[in-house]
């Protein structure tokens, strides 16, 4: 266990500060689980990944928040408590750092070491490259494995900067959210940065090659998202769930997918193990989205009004089922005083339709073409593990 006497001086003050945000995280650590309407699905999850860990012989869940603790960026994370206070997405960012749910676990990093262990060496591997192995796992994979997590977390806290231009009284002090904006760009770029470094480090020039296509690949799909979401109070594109699927594989898949198979590469696998390791990256960061975009279509405990992406993947399969001009029907009758949206009402008319079920098929039909995926890899507890991932992102109750 980490003590904080142990620590350089300015990460004390920042191991303190997260603390803190850790004891602010618990209610909302607790409200929040993966899998819809079951009480014991978070405590089910954590207990997964934790035996995950030891099989890999690494503790993955804190992988990007050891960056943190460095003295360069301890005091920029101690200023992240002037923001106490505001509705700055960044304070949920880093409360996010320590507490477990299922959009902020280390998951990334352990899949690319669960996959790293499930192919083992290749017989082409050097005998020098073998004899780097820590619990069937080369070092140059676990470094990987924490670029991934830091090239994550990077944009993670890029989206958390806000449109000034949007902001309301209470919000916080305009002063703040500036500032809260300032932290977030220079925070990000650290973490990238140091990614990038790590990265080069590796000496391998292919890798470098993909994951710096990864890299590309999530700045494009963020853009499109942005694009989205100026118009999430209006009437969304008339996009079909393959665009849709396109455009989430950008932003949500490109990274998982690509760094599965980077870590084949540097175990010097062939091209169809590359292959696979990339689709099973692929189809479980897809069902993971799917899963994400399902979940406020079975929240049945809440009194609020629970809103939603109109680009969820129901959504859009709902609009696809009904036409583009019934949906755009169903929005106005939805829409409350200033244009708002009711999202009650809305919820109630896509759960009427397809949308719902039909998001769910989609995320089992990539869940099972994960499992395709990992036929190619030999039976081994990491990939039971792996299944067990698959298991869980495409359950429902």
């Amino acid at each position: 266990m980490m003590r904080s006497a142990l620590l350089p001086p300015l990460a004390r003050g920042c191991f303190r500060t997260l603390l803190q945000f850790r004891a602010e995280g618990d209610k909302e650590r607790q409200r929040r689980c993966l899998f819809a309407g079951s009480p014991s699905s978070a405590s089910h999850w954590s207990k997964l990944v934790s035996e995950a860990e030891k099989i890999v012989g690494y503790p993955t869940s804190f992988m990007s928040l050891r960056c943190l603790l460095s003295d360069e960026l301890s005091n920029i994370a101690m200023q992240v408590r002037k923001l106490v206070g505001t509705k700055h997405p960044l304070l949920n960012t880093a409360r996010g750092f320590v507490y477990d749910s299922r959009d902020n676990l280390q998951i990334r990093g352990l899949v690319v070491l669960l996959l790293s262990k499930a192919a083992g060496p290749s017989i082409t591997a050097e005998t020098s490259l073998q004899n780097d192995m820590i619990s069937g796992i080369y070092s140059s994979q676990r470094s990987l494995a924490e670029i991934t997590e830091l090239i994550h977390t990077a944009f993670l806290v890029h989206r958390g900067i806000v449109n000034i231009g949007e902001l309301t009284s209470s919000d916080g002090p305009l002063k703040d959210m500036q500032f809260g904006n300032k932290i977030a760009i220079l925070s990000g770029d650290f973490l990238l940065a140091n990614a990038c470094t790590s990265l080069a480090q590796l000496q391998n020039t292919k890798v470098v090659e993909i994951m710096s296509s990864a890299i590309g690949e999530l700045v494009q799909g963020i853009y499109y998202e942005n694009s989205n979401l100026a118009k999430e109070n209006g009437f969304t594109d008339d996009i079909g769930i393959l665009m849709w699927e396109e455009q989430v594989f950008l932003s949500h898949s490109a990274l998982l997918s690509k760094s599965c198979q980077a870590a084949m590469e540097l175990a010097k696998h062939d091209a169809r193990i590359q292959n696979m390791a990339f689709k099973y990256g692929k189809h479980i960061s897809m069902s993971h989205k799917l899963n994400a975009d399902i979940q406020p279509f079975f929240n049945e405990s809440s009194d609020d009004s629970v809103a939603f992406s109109l680009n969820s993947a129901p959504v859009v399969l709902h609009q696809e089922f009904i036409g583009r001009e019934a949906w755009i029907k169903q929005i106005k009758e939805a829409q409350v005083k200033g244009n708002l949206i009711d999202y009650t009402k809305l919820q109630d008319a896509i759960k009427a339709g397809k949308g719902v079920t039909s998001a769910i098929d989609l995320c089992r039909f990539h869940g099972n073409r994960a499992l395709e995926a990992l036929e190619c890899f030999p039976p081994s507890e990491a990939r039971s593990t792996l299944e067990n991932i698959v298991y869980a992102v495409t359950r429902f109750s």
